[in-house]
């Protein structure tokens, strides 16, 4: 879930070695939201800490993922080896229903769930980050949000791509957000300083008392905009908002132990089921790191999880989820079999293996994900390890800025089933386990993931990109473990993607020759595009206790920063 138009200097301009620290390590998308998180760091907070800083800087100085506004995933493994993933996922309100985007023809009425008020879910992110800070942290919550307080009073500078960023054109169709990201039509320039006086007043009354933003006079402000512009979003929608504290989907790759996201988001099911697939093959004998025979099993792995994604996944408050037969490893096997070692198989053609699912869900309508969130990666000197993708959905959300609070909605409400069998913005056909109801949390792709080796934490995964999402994690992570490329070279390698439909193989460019013209030989269909995604990840020496970071460089105004 990243802008495509951040798209920086040429990878192979950028250097291929990580940013290494003795101690701790923050890695994101933007260097003051870094340089947020190390600060706290070294006041004494832990790895949580730092990530309530970071996620709540990032609302500033990356509107159009970072957020209070949407919602997310976090994923915390502390020093005693104690895991929880915390769904802040946003929820639909009371007030949708099933078909609330269609006409009365029963077609998808375009742009509803994506711009505007009625595409809002209610926002999870100020939820998910105070339930953070109060269970796991260790310093106040006026300490963790004062960077993100001092960063939209006194403003940050900007950048070239992140001023060309504020011209975008939804945020001119509302007047709160054409007025304070684009100055009524003054567009901000490269070294601009872009100050959020709104913004600052409801972080800091955010810092004062958490609870106000759904249970107090802010919850009341939000629920009396929403009515007065024809949302959804109500207090009682707000007050009634709950964070999850779910358990990880656990698997096993080649002697690393995977932690990952449960349902609601399909990632850390799907990825499990990718490497349970790919584990029966020697990676590195089969060919070079993204030879034409390696790209091949991988995808076609990708292909066979991404069908079972479309088929089965949703909130698993609502309906129940195929974990264990997803993530069986006899399942795996069965699938491979079906794998032929030197041509794809259609997906029209792929035939589920017999006798380890249940029936799909039938009944009722499927969904959209943006490609606007942001990832970030923290490990602190105790070794508490965070990984947080969160999320406004689409870029800079629904457009719409709240009157007189400053901050962005999220149009998450995307993320749902619109219509069954109708392919979303980036083709993904999901089905009635996703359906829109009250209460309810949409199917993500967000992947946010901590690697073991030997009980310690070997990699801290995570990236936006939608759809793209799980392969990209796919892609990093089979390249540092099967490969033994550092970090930061995982983190820059050219990405391929395949998501069962449309029946095609998605390549950045940066392959070599041999491998496009070896896949076309095959038989792909191949769509070589622009860069996608933004992995801001970390590994650890299992032996030094080094950390690296891996700040993507298909952006250029991130970094990774430790001490």
């Amino acid at each position: 879930l990243v802008t495509l138009a951040l798209a920086a200097a040429p990878l192979a301009a950028q250097p291929d070695e990580p940013v290494r620290a003795q101690h701790a390590m923050v890695v994101t998308i933007h260097h003051d939201a870094t340089d947020a998180g190390v600060s706290i760091l070294k006041q004494g907070g832990n790895a949580v800490d730092a990530a309530v800083a970071v996620g709540f800087a990032l609302a500033v100085v990356h509107p159009q993922a970072g957020n209070i506004g949407g919602g997310g995933f976090m994923l915390i493994r502390d020093h005693t080896g104690k895991t929880h993933f915390l769904d802040y996922r946003e929820k639909a309100p009371a007030a949708a229903t099933a078909d609330m985007y269609l006409d009365a023809e029963k077609n998808v009425i375009p742009n509803l769930s994506t711009v505007g008020y009625k595409s809002s879910g209610v926002p999870g992110t100020v939820a998910g980050l105070v339930y953070a800070q109060r269970h796991f942290g260790k310093l106040t919550h006026q300490q963790d949000m004062a960077p993100s307080i001092a960063f939209a009073t006194n403003g940050y500078v900007l950048t070239a791509p992140e001023a060309d960023n504020l011209h975008h054109k939804t945020l001119a169709q509302f007047p709160t957000s054409a007025r304070i990201f684009q100055r009524d039509g003054d567009f901000y320039k490269e070294g601009d300083t872009f100050r959020q006086p709104e913004l600052a007043a409801t972080l800091t009354r955010i810092a004062a008392n958490p609870d106000d933003f759904y249970k107090g006079e802010m919850a009341k402000q939000i629920a009396a905009f929403e009515q007065a512009n024809g949302g959804l979003i109500t207090a009682s929608d707000l007050a009634a908002y709950e964070v999850k504290d779910r358990a990880p989907i656990i698997g096993n790759y080649r002697g690393y132990k995977i932690i990952t996201a449960p349902p609601p988001s399909s990632g850390g099911l799907v990825l499990v089921e990718i490497l349970n697939i790919l584990s029966g093959y020697h990676l590195r004998k089969v060919g070079p790191d993204r030879s034409a025979a390696q790209v091949h099993l991988i995808t076609e792995a990708f292909r066979r999880a991404y069908m079972d994604r479309a088929d089965y996944l949703g909130d698993p408050d609502f309906t129940p989820q195929p974990i264990a037969q997803m993530t069986n490893r006899r399942y795996a096997a069965a699938w491979r079999k079906t794998i032929r070692r030197n041509k794809p198989t259609p997906s029209a053609d792929l035939v589920r293996p017999a006798g380890f699912m249940p029936p799909p869900p039938t009944l009722q309508p499927a969904a959209h994900e943006s490609t606007q969130t942001t990832h970030f990666s923290i490990v602190d000197a105790e070794g508490n390890a965070v990984a947080n993708t969160y999320t406004l959905n689409n870029t800079f959300g629904s457009g719409v800025t709240v009157d007189g609070l400053g901050f962005l909605l999220n149009d998450e409400m995307d993320d749902f089933a619109s219509k069954q069998g109708v392919p979303n913005m980036f083709g993904l056909i999901q089905g009635p386990a996703n359906s829109i109801a009250p209460g309810k949390r949409p199917l993500s792709c967000m992947t946010p993931t901590i690697v073991l080796r030997d009980g310690k934490v070997a990699w801290v995964l995570g990236t936006p990109g939608g759809a793209t999402i799980i392969t990209t994690v796919a892609n990093v992570f089979l390249s540092v473990a099967d490969q033994g490329l550092n970090i930061q070279q995982a983190v820059d390698a050219p990405r391929f993607h395949n998501q069962y439909l449309p029946d095609a193989v998605m390549l950045e460019p940066g392959f070599s020759d041999a491998t496009v013209n070896g896949l076309r030989s095959m038989g792909y269909n191949l769509r070589i595009g622009r860069h996608w995604g933004d992995a801001e990840c970390i590994a650890v020496d299992l032996h030094t206790g080094e950390l690296s970071g891996g700040q993507d460089h298909r952006h250029n105004y991130g970094k990774a920063a430790g001490y």
